[in-house]
Protein backbone atom coordinates (compact mmCIF):
# COMPACT_ATOMS: atom_id res chain seq x y z
CA UNK A 1 0.00 0.00 0.00
CA UNK A 2 1.45 3.84 -1.05
CA UNK A 3 1.60 6.22 1.52
CA UNK A 4 -2.17 8.49 2.15
CA UNK A 5 -2.24 11.66 0.33
CA UNK A 6 -4.74 14.35 1.40
CA UNK A 7 -5.71 17.75 0.33
CA UNK A 8 -6.84 20.83 2.14
CA UNK A 9 -9.35 23.18 -0.07
CA UNK A 10 -8.01 26.52 1.78
CA UNK A 11 -10.83 29.09 1.19
CA UNK A 12 -9.42 32.09 3.37
CA UNK A 13 -6.29 33.87 2.89
CA UNK A 14 -4.57 33.40 5.96
CA UNK A 15 -3.51 35.95 8.45
CA UNK A 16 -0.33 37.43 9.66
CA UNK A 17 -0.63 35.97 12.92
CA UNK A 18 -1.76 32.47 11.94
CA UNK A 19 1.19 32.77 9.33
CA UNK A 20 3.62 33.60 11.49
CA UNK A 21 2.75 31.28 14.55
CA UNK A 22 0.63 27.92 12.83
CA UNK A 23 2.39 28.36 8.72
CA UNK A 24 -1.01 29.27 7.71
CA UNK A 25 -3.95 27.40 8.17
CA UNK A 26 -3.07 24.74 6.21
CA UNK A 27 -0.45 24.41 8.81
CA UNK A 28 -3.34 24.48 11.21
CA UNK A 29 -5.43 21.80 10.04
CA UNK A 30 -2.13 19.14 8.99
CA UNK A 31 -1.07 19.48 12.67
CA UNK A 32 -4.41 18.82 14.01
CA UNK A 33 -4.91 16.12 11.30
CA UNK A 34 -1.57 15.04 9.52
CA UNK A 35 0.30 11.71 10.55
CA UNK A 36 3.56 10.36 10.14
CA UNK A 37 4.17 8.92 6.15
CA UNK A 38 1.26 10.94 4.70
CA UNK A 39 1.38 13.54 2.01
CA UNK A 40 -0.55 16.28 2.61
CA UNK A 41 -1.30 19.27 -0.29
CA UNK A 42 -2.87 22.59 -0.37
CA UNK A 43 -5.09 24.41 -2.43
CA UNK A 44 -5.55 28.00 -2.23
CA UNK A 45 -9.76 27.85 -3.70
CA UNK A 46 -10.39 31.27 -2.86
CA UNK A 47 -7.71 32.44 -5.11
CA UNK A 48 -8.55 29.86 -7.98
CA UNK A 49 -6.22 26.83 -6.98
CA UNK A 50 -7.72 23.91 -7.67
CA UNK A 51 -6.95 20.41 -8.28
CA UNK A 52 -6.58 18.71 -11.89
CA UNK A 53 -9.48 16.61 -12.28
CA UNK A 54 -7.42 13.43 -13.19
CA UNK A 55 -5.10 13.81 -9.92
CA UNK A 56 -8.63 13.94 -7.60
CA UNK A 57 -8.75 10.28 -8.11
CA UNK A 58 -4.65 10.12 -6.23
CA UNK A 59 -6.37 11.86 -2.77
CA UNK A 60 -7.59 9.38 0.05
CA UNK A 61 -9.31 12.55 1.35
CA UNK A 62 -10.29 16.77 1.46
CA UNK A 63 -10.88 18.71 4.00
CA UNK A 64 -12.61 22.29 3.26
CA UNK A 65 -11.88 25.52 5.34
CA UNK A 66 -13.66 27.90 6.57
CA UNK A 67 -13.74 31.37 4.69
CA UNK A 68 -14.95 35.02 4.90
CA UNK A 69 -17.43 34.38 2.00
CA UNK A 70 -20.49 33.35 2.42
CA UNK A 71 -21.55 29.68 0.82
CA UNK A 72 -24.28 31.14 -0.48
CA UNK A 73 -22.74 33.28 -2.27
CA UNK A 74 -22.07 33.15 -6.30
CA UNK A 75 -18.17 34.20 -6.63
CA UNK A 76 -16.55 32.77 -9.39
CA UNK A 77 -14.63 30.45 -7.28
CA UNK A 78 -17.47 29.19 -5.02
CA UNK A 79 -19.48 28.29 -8.50
CA UNK A 80 -15.90 25.95 -9.18
CA UNK A 81 -16.16 24.47 -5.91
CA UNK A 82 -19.34 23.63 -5.82
CA UNK A 83 -18.58 21.56 -8.94
CA UNK A 84 -15.84 19.98 -7.28
CA UNK A 85 -17.84 18.98 -4.28
CA UNK A 86 -20.30 16.91 -6.37
CA UNK A 87 -17.41 15.42 -8.27
CA UNK A 88 -15.61 14.07 -5.11
CA UNK A 89 -19.40 13.07 -3.80
CA UNK A 90 -19.86 11.30 -7.35
CA UNK A 91 -16.13 9.37 -6.48
CA UNK A 92 -17.54 8.66 -3.17
CA UNK A 93 -14.41 10.31 -1.70
CA UNK A 94 -13.90 11.00 2.01
CA UNK A 95 -14.73 14.94 2.21
CA UNK A 96 -14.73 16.97 5.65
CA UNK A 97 -15.73 20.52 5.79
CA UNK A 98 -15.55 22.71 8.47
CA UNK A 99 -17.54 25.97 9.34
CA UNK A 100 -18.10 27.35 6.07
CA UNK A 101 -17.04 23.72 3.93
CA UNK A 102 -19.62 22.57 6.22
CA UNK A 103 -22.17 24.81 4.59
CA UNK A 104 -20.39 24.70 1.25
CA UNK A 105 -20.67 20.55 1.44
CA UNK A 106 -24.30 20.91 2.30
CA UNK A 107 -25.19 23.33 -0.75
CA UNK A 108 -23.20 21.29 -3.13
CA UNK A 109 -25.50 18.48 -1.95
CA UNK A 110 -28.83 20.12 -1.95
CA UNK A 111 -29.29 21.70 1.15
CA UNK A 112 -29.69 25.22 1.47
CA UNK A 113 -27.65 27.75 3.31
CA UNK A 114 -28.09 31.24 4.74
CA UNK A 115 -27.66 33.91 7.20
CA UNK A 116 -28.50 32.24 10.84
CA UNK A 117 -31.41 34.04 12.19
CA UNK A 118 -29.65 33.93 15.93
CA UNK A 119 -26.91 36.26 14.39
CA UNK A 120 -23.23 35.94 15.49
CA UNK A 121 -22.08 32.66 17.13
CA UNK A 122 -18.75 33.11 18.53
CA UNK A 123 -17.09 31.72 21.34
CA UNK A 124 -16.66 27.86 23.07
CA UNK A 125 -20.12 26.30 22.45
CA UNK A 126 -21.12 22.96 24.10
CA UNK A 127 -23.14 20.69 21.33
CA UNK A 128 -25.12 17.70 21.32
CA UNK A 129 -24.28 14.85 19.25
CA UNK A 130 -26.73 12.13 18.32
CA UNK A 131 -26.59 9.02 20.49
CA UNK A 132 -27.39 6.38 17.09
CA UNK A 133 -24.15 7.55 15.81
CA UNK A 134 -21.57 4.89 15.14
CA UNK A 135 -18.73 6.81 14.93
CA UNK A 136 -19.60 8.53 18.16
CA UNK A 137 -20.09 5.35 19.79
CA UNK A 138 -17.07 3.12 18.45
CA UNK A 139 -14.96 6.33 19.66
CA UNK A 140 -16.27 6.76 22.82
CA UNK A 141 -17.09 10.38 21.87
CA UNK A 142 -19.43 11.69 24.71
CA UNK A 143 -22.86 13.08 24.38
CA UNK A 144 -21.68 16.66 24.65
CA UNK A 145 -18.55 18.47 23.21
CA UNK A 146 -17.35 21.49 23.43
CA UNK A 147 -16.06 23.82 20.20
CA UNK A 148 -14.95 26.90 18.83
CA UNK A 149 -17.49 28.68 16.95
CA UNK A 150 -16.92 31.79 14.66
CA UNK A 151 -19.82 32.17 12.44
CA UNK A 152 -22.93 33.86 11.24
CA UNK A 153 -24.37 31.89 8.87
CA UNK A 154 -25.47 28.06 9.27
CA UNK A 155 -27.24 25.33 7.09
CA UNK A 156 -30.98 25.68 6.55
CA UNK A 157 -32.22 23.19 5.59
CA UNK A 158 -30.12 19.81 4.79
CA UNK A 159 -29.86 17.64 1.32
CA UNK A 160 -32.08 15.02 1.11
CA UNK A 161 -29.72 12.41 1.40
CA UNK A 162 -28.15 13.47 4.69
CA UNK A 163 -28.57 12.89 8.04
CA UNK A 164 -28.16 15.27 11.15
CA UNK A 165 -25.22 14.42 13.74
CA UNK A 166 -24.98 17.32 16.34
CA UNK A 167 -26.89 20.28 17.40
CA UNK A 168 -26.80 23.18 19.87
CA UNK A 169 -28.95 25.66 21.73
CA UNK A 170 -27.97 28.33 18.85
CA UNK A 171 -27.83 26.40 15.62
CA UNK A 172 -30.15 23.40 14.65
CA UNK A 173 -27.53 21.74 12.13
CA UNK A 174 -23.72 21.47 14.06
CA UNK A 175 -23.20 18.21 12.09
CA UNK A 176 -24.23 16.35 9.41
CA UNK A 177 -23.09 13.37 7.13
CA UNK A 178 -24.34 11.81 3.62
CA UNK A 179 -23.63 8.02 3.05
CA UNK A 180 -19.82 7.28 4.65
CA UNK A 181 -17.78 9.42 3.30
CA UNK A 182 -19.29 13.29 3.86
CA UNK A 183 -19.23 15.07 7.18
CA UNK A 184 -19.94 18.34 7.90
CA UNK A 185 -19.00 20.51 11.33
CA UNK A 186 -19.77 24.04 11.72
CA UNK A 187 -17.65 24.60 14.28
CA UNK A 188 -13.79 24.98 14.64
CA UNK A 189 -12.41 21.73 16.12
CA UNK A 190 -8.90 23.49 14.10
CA UNK A 191 -9.23 26.24 16.29
CA UNK A 192 -7.20 27.47 19.18
CA UNK A 193 -8.10 30.04 21.52
CA UNK A 194 -5.34 32.36 20.13
CA UNK A 195 -6.35 31.97 16.89
CA UNK A 196 -10.18 33.15 18.15
CA UNK A 197 -8.50 35.94 20.32
CA UNK A 198 -7.09 37.15 17.45
CA UNK A 199 -9.76 37.02 15.15
CA UNK A 200 -11.82 38.97 17.62
CA UNK A 201 -9.54 41.43 17.63
CA UNK A 202 -9.44 41.76 13.85
CA UNK A 203 -13.10 42.24 13.11
CA UNK A 204 -14.07 44.40 16.52
CA UNK A 205 -10.98 46.85 14.44
CA UNK A 206 -13.13 46.54 11.65
CA UNK A 207 -16.53 46.99 12.87
CA UNK A 208 -17.79 43.75 11.46
CA UNK A 209 -19.03 43.14 15.00
CA UNK A 210 -20.14 44.83 17.96
CA UNK A 211 -18.11 44.73 21.20
CA UNK A 212 -21.43 42.84 23.34
CA UNK A 213 -20.21 40.00 20.60
CA UNK A 214 -16.76 40.43 21.32
CA UNK A 215 -17.38 40.51 25.53
CA UNK A 216 -19.50 37.31 25.34
CA UNK A 217 -17.32 35.48 23.15
CA UNK A 218 -14.21 36.45 25.63
CA UNK A 219 -16.21 35.38 28.40
CA UNK A 220 -16.45 31.85 27.00
CA UNK A 221 -13.28 31.54 26.15
CA UNK A 222 -12.56 32.22 29.86
CA UNK A 223 -15.19 29.67 31.55
CA UNK A 224 -14.00 26.80 29.26
CA UNK A 225 -12.07 24.80 26.92
CA UNK A 226 -12.56 23.38 23.86
CA UNK A 227 -12.57 19.44 23.62
CA UNK A 228 -10.07 19.14 20.79
CA UNK A 229 -8.26 15.95 21.67
CA UNK A 230 -11.93 14.43 21.30
CA UNK A 231 -12.25 16.20 18.07
CA UNK A 232 -9.08 15.55 16.51
CA UNK A 233 -9.59 11.23 17.47
CA UNK A 234 -13.32 12.09 15.82
CA UNK A 235 -11.97 14.22 12.22
CA UNK A 236 -8.86 11.78 11.70
CA UNK A 237 -11.19 8.70 12.12
CA UNK A 238 -13.59 9.91 9.65
CA UNK A 239 -10.99 11.37 7.48
CA UNK A 240 -9.11 8.44 7.48
CA UNK A 241 -12.01 5.84 7.22
CA UNK A 242 -10.85 4.40 10.69
CA UNK A 243 -14.45 4.02 11.04
CA UNK A 244 -17.49 3.87 9.13
CA UNK A 245 -19.90 6.71 10.15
Amino acid sequence: MGEKRFAVLLCAEDSEFVKKKYGGYFGVFVGMLGDEGETWDVFRVCSGEFPEEKELGCFDGFVISGSCSDAHGNDLWICKLLNLLKKLDSMKKRVLGICFGHQILSRALGGKTGRAESGWDIGITTINLSSSNHLFTSLQIPSMLSVIEFHRDEVRELPPSAEVMAWSNKTGIEMFKCGDHIMGIQGHPEYTKDILLNLLDRLLQRNLIQDSHAETAKASIEAGEPDREAWKRLCKSFLKGRLIL
